[in-house]
């Protein structure tokens, strides 16, 4: 169907697609001190809007909304059919809580209280 459009009308629904997929989405990433919407999710990577950013490598975070989800390495990006695609090596999920050095008991006191 695509071969019997024109090149502007075809030019037109693939903006208006993206767009689509821009106010789907609540994910973002945050690259330094720039931001950029997250288009698709993949099993080992996300997709990127081409026209924003055209190459992303190194640690980005992954936000939902305005929860701090994960942190990431992108090791490769690569531009297909108007989207970058970003892969991911690692991703650590984002925690609110300083990391613990040792195991928690269950049974343990949540604090202690101080003599008066």
């Amino acid at each position: 169907m695509s071969d019997f459009l024109s090149r502007e009308i075809r030019a037109e629904m693939e903006a208006a697609r993206k767009q689509a997929l821009k106010k789907r989405t609540r994910m973002t990433i945050t690259a330094g001190d720039e931001t950029y919407p997250v288009l698709r999710m993949l099993p080992d990577g996300f997709t990127l809007d081409a026209a924003e950013v055209d190459h992303l490598r190194g640690i980005v975070d992954v936000y939902d909304g305005a929860r701090h989800r994960w942190q990431c390495l992108i090791i490769a990006s690569e531009i297909v059919d108007g989207e970058l695609i970003c892969t991911m090596k690692w991703h650590t999920a984002a925690s609110d809580r300083p990391a613990l050095d040792y195991v928690r008991e269950d049974d343990a006191p949540m604090g202690y209280l101080t003599r008066h």
